[in-house]
């Protein structure tokens, strides 16, 4: 598990003016990675590093030979089209890199000079998936949101009796992952009404969002070694918002009995950024059951994941309909919760997932699963916040939403913050939804 060191100083300032501006995602605290090129120019896809509104290049800054030793060799891996190489290294090199970044980055460092030309802002350039995922699997790891939907099928039992001792997943499609700005048509399936005699091929009628946050994968293990939990985080790049949409009508009459499958696999879109577990270290929270509920099984429990296992990250979800772009209003807050609400750990979600030695290789991707606070303010899914479409959400322009229509923008943000630390965000992660194709 991370601890802190000199990168987490609340006192560290950047050579950069915009990584000081109030409300920023990306102080020099952060340095979070992503893949990118400039808009409108024929040129490669490589790793960066970003760093107030700039992003600093690091294909530019390999060139600068400021770097050494590890964390020249981690440079060179983050300069490639995706970020696999980096990610397949380990803490030891994503510290090592983090460190001389932080360094290089800070008032008075002699590489200001160099790397100067090495920014390229943020408004210029465009996103790429970080990695390539060779596979994606989805969690469900709010404990609130597992309640919340079982309570409309089965109110006298809303849980069914695994939730609270294995965590639940499944295997999702990579290949619908994308970007943050992601433009889909509302999908097809079968769907079928409760009074109809057959199901009918049509366009999903109640599309849904789902708050998650995305978990990238670093170096792997071999099939039939399973991680331990003591090891787990070790295992583990960085953390993004994710975005993993579903079509709740087709998912209802599809699921049974193996899942979902077309009301899943449609879209997903992530932010461009990935959040090293290293810059969360300083917003660890304790991860603690309610009294009453079964403590997990020795392979899901370590003494650092009771310490410190969950993460305070503050989560919003906006909505902007059609009419509010066109009157140029700004996405209204639908939904605010935060990722320690969450019943399972990220340890926890590698450990389970290898404990039958499955082997993961690095770009693997996580989902967390919706998350949903305590209270239905913090439901992370519409269905959720409108308890199966019979109340509808209220927007400040007088419009409303049981579930998305065509033209619905939908803005998921994360960050971090408490007194004592710097805070750091996780940028933004935009998706729209377009009609159905003909």
């Amino acid at each position: 598990m991370m601890q802190l060191n000199e990168t987490h100083d609340p006192a560290l300032r950047s050579w950069v003016a915009s990584a000081h501006v109030v409300g920023t995602d990306f102080p020099v605290q952060n340095l979070p990675f992503a893949v990118f090129r400039r808009k409108g120019r024929d040129e490669p896809w490589r790793g960066g590093v970003a760093i107030g509104d700039q992003v600093l290049d690091l294909a530019a800054a390999s060139g600068t030979s400021l770097f050494s030793g590890v964390a020249a060799k981690a440079l060179q891996a983050g300069v490639q089209p995706r970020l696999n190489a980096l990610m397949a290294m380990g803490p030891e090199a994503w510290s090592a890199l983090r460190l001389a970044l932080s360094r290089a980055l800070r008032e008075g460092a002699t590489e200001q000079a160099l790397l100067e030309a090495c920014l390229v802002p943020q408004a210029e350039v465009e996103h790429t998936v970080p990695a390539q995922i060779g596979d994606y699997t989805d969690f469900y790891t709010s404990v609130h949101h597992a309640s919340n939907i079982g309570r409309q099928f089965r109110p006298d039992n809303p849980l069914l009796p695994n939730y609270k001792w294995v965590p639940i997943g499944y295997h999702g499609r990579a290949s619908s992952i994308s970007i943050s700005g992601q433009a889909f048509a509302r999908p097809k399936g079968q769907l079928k009404a409760a009074d109809a005699a057959q199901p009918v091929l049509a366009p999903c009628k109640r599309l849904d969002i789902e708050l998650e946050l995305g978990v990238f994968i670093g170096p792997g293990n071999a099939q039939g070694e399973p991680i331990a939990m003591t090891e787990a985080e070790d295992h583990v790049f960085g953390l993004c918002l994710f975005n993993d949409w579903s079509a709740r009508d087709i998912q209802g009459w599809e699921y049974q009995p193996l899942g979902p499958f077309l009301s899943k696999n449609f879209a997903s879109t992530l932010s461009p950024w990935i959040v090293t577990l290293e810059a969360l270290a300083p917003y660890r929270v304790p991860f603690n059951r309610p009294e009453g509920d079964p403590q997990p099984l020795p392979y899901l429990d370590s003494p650092a994941n009771r310490e410190a296992g969950s993460l305070d990250i503050q989560l919003q979800v906006g909505l902007q309909t059609t009419r509010m772009r066109e009157a140029n209003l700004a996405d209204a807050q639908i939904c605010l919760t935060s990722y320690r609400h969450a019943y399972w750990t990220v340890a926890q979600m590698v450990a389970h997932h290898t404990v039958n030695g499955c082997n993961l290789q690095p770009g693997d991707l996580f989902g967390s699963g919706t998350l949903s606070g305590p209270t239905l303010d913090q439901a992370g899914a519409l269905i959720e916040l409108t308890e199966g479409g019979k109340r509808p959400v209220e927007l400040p322009n007088g419009e409303s939403r049981t579930f998305l229509e065509d033209g619905d923008s939908v803005v998921i943000r994360g960050w971090c913050d408490k007194p004592g630390a710097v805070r750091i965000g996780f940028g933004e992660c935009w998706g729209t939804v377009l009609p159905a194709r003909a």
